[in-house]
């Protein structure tokens, strides 16, 4: 599963200056810290929705946090994680969920 931050969620940070990136090979658990952004605006926790085993890292934020803003759906993803279990996925929000969420 990739993990990133949403449109909505990068547009409400602002500018994202830094990006603590996820250690490869941690073990992370749903609902825990896996990783911090900071912005302009703040510093937010970003946390695993699922558990599993961090299999690869956008190393290339590091360098250029900002694409977290400028192509959160794309460039700006922050890592992977091979579930520990497939069907933790069915827990999640879909997209209009979150749309429904959001526009509270």
């Amino acid at each position: 599963m990739t993990i990133g931050i949403t449109d909505y969620a990068q547009d409400a940070l602002g500018d994202v200056v830094f990006l603590e990136v996820p250690t490869k090979g941690a073990e992370v658990v749903s609902g825990e810290r896996i990783s911090e952004v900071e912005s302009t605006k703040s510093v937010s926790d970003i946390f695993a929705p699922v558990s599993g085993t961090v299999v690869e890292v956008n190393e290339a934020l590091g360098d250029g946090p900002e694409a977290l803003n400028a192509d959160p759906y794309g460039d700006g993803w922050i890592c992977v994680i091979e579930m520990q279990d497939d069907s933790a996925f069915d827990a999640l929000m879909d997209a209009a969920a979150y749309q429904a969420l959001t526009s509270e």
